[in-house]
């Protein structure tokens, strides 16, 4: 009875082992490119910087517009009473005290321009954190597609693997019955081992991209990721029309609205340093106590008079280059964006092309010529180097699919951070 309770305490913790190891693999990220994207949302440390910097900057808006904080001052005249008493610092009991109250009030528009500035560096704050995300995206996108094709080339590695065992067998029952030369069963095993080696260097590759994902997501470098079971769905061809996408592209990209922020704030820039012509002002009230009573009462008005024009002018002509400069870099910006686009488009068309040119004709041949190499080298009309050719070019072609498959999720990917949205 003993060995049957332990036999079943074994069974029960190696199923509970195997359930767990289920449910964390299950639990980890990383077999779709959502997950990847969710995870990387909440946990980027480069896209909450720059999230908590617009939320800086929009808090800076109400500030900019505001007044300055009012003064006062208290000035207490003749503290010895002409020499009847002692120096005294209370006011009931010197000849008289002075309080004053000041506001500075600047030229009517400066506050809201000062306000409006604040608003448009904000704006392009919050532009520069949705092209913090965009890039984000873009890269986990990427890196999603080619995790996604060592797998798949890795899968078939291993078959390829399994496949020259099974021929080395058929080579070492052709050698044993004379029909064969040794040197079959040498080259079998010599592709069995270039394969593991290659094994070896997809496991490299493999870690390497993880470990480069998990610190897009905050994670530790270790930290396990799910296999790649599934891309996305790709976007109809209407959908990539590079008419329609230039102009999604000049609307929405975020390089491009950071750079329209900026010319936005240079403008607001260059209106105040025009406004900084006219004078500001400072209003006051003083009252006057004489003892303990407060009989008289002075109003004050000071303005700052702009004298140095020179210095003015120039920090006009700055504003008025500083504008230029916002444009053509925004300019620029656009050029080198259009430009992607077309090159990133043109990418996109010959991975497709390629993809349905080796899917539909030369895996296909590929495939019946290693079934006629591998029946004729059983039936002993073709040789051993024969059959290998053939075996490489099936792997070749099989390769040449998936490798163009994780190529147009890429440049569909490249396609989304260029219009700065999804397709």
């Amino acid at each position: 009875m003993k060995p049957a309770k332990s036999s079943r305490g074994l069974l029960f913790f190696a199923l509970v082992g195997l359930c767990w190891g289920s449910a964390q693999a299950q639990m980890a990220p990383g077999s779709d490119v959502d997950s990847l994207l969710a995870l990387a949302r909440e946990n980027n440390p480069d896209y909450a910087g720059t999230r908590h910097e617009a939320a800086a900057a929009a808090q800076r808006v109400e500030a900019a517009g505001a007044l300055s904080d009012p003064r006062l001052r208290t000035e207490l005249m003749d503290v010895t009473r002409g020499g009847e008493q002692s120096a005294t610092l209370l006011p009931g009991r010197a000849g008289s005290t002075r309080y004053l109250l000041m506001q500075d009030i600047p030229w009517w528009g400066k506050r809201d321009l000062k306000r409006e500035l604040a608003q448009r560096e904000a704006d392009g704050a919050t532009a520069t954190a949705a092209a913090s995300w965009n890039d984000l995206a873009a890269q986990i996108r990427t890196l999603h597609a080619q995790r996604y094709y060592l797998a798949h080339r890795e899968r078939l590695t291993r078959e390829i693997l399994d496949l020259l065992v099974r021929l080395e067998g058929v080579a070492q029952l052709r050698y044993a019955s004379g029909l064969a030369a040794q040197q079959d069963v040498i080259r079998a095993q010599v592709e069995q081992t270039t394969m593991r080696n290659e094994l070896i260097a997809l496991d490299t590759e493999q870690r390497q991209l993880s470990a480069r994902i998990n610190a897009l997501l905050g994670r530790p470098a270790t930290a396990p990721l799910a296999s790649p079971e599934r891309l996305r769905a790709l976007p109809a061809p209407a959908q990539l029309d590079y008419a329609s996408l230039e102009e999604r592209a000049r609307a929405r990209n975020p390089l491009l609205a950071v750079d329209s922020s900026r010319i936005d704030a240079a403008e607001k820039s260059r209106e105040l340093a025009y406004k900084n012509r006219y004078p500001d002002f400072t209003l006051g009230v003083a009252p006057n106590q004489f003892q303990n009573e407060l009989k008289q009462w002075d109003l004050m008005l000071e303005m700052n008079i702009p004298l140095q024009q020179s210095s003015r002018r120039a920090q006009e002509r700055e504003a008025e280059a500083m504008l230029a400069a916002a444009r053509s870099r925004r300019e620029a910006t656009a050029n080198r964006i259009v430009g992607e686009l077309a090159e990133t488009i043109a990418a996109l068309d010959a991975a497709q092309r390629t993809g349905v040119l080796v899917r539909d004709s030369l895996l296909p041949q590929a495939e019946l010529t290693f079934r006629a190499a591998l029946a004729g080298y059983e039936n002993g009309k073709l040789d051993f180097a024969t059959l290998l050719d053939a075996q490489r070019q099936i792997r070749q072609a099989k390769l040449d699919e998936i490798r163009s498959r994780a190529e147009v999720h890429i440049r569909v990917a490249d396609i989304e951070r260029i219009i700065g949205e999804e397709l």
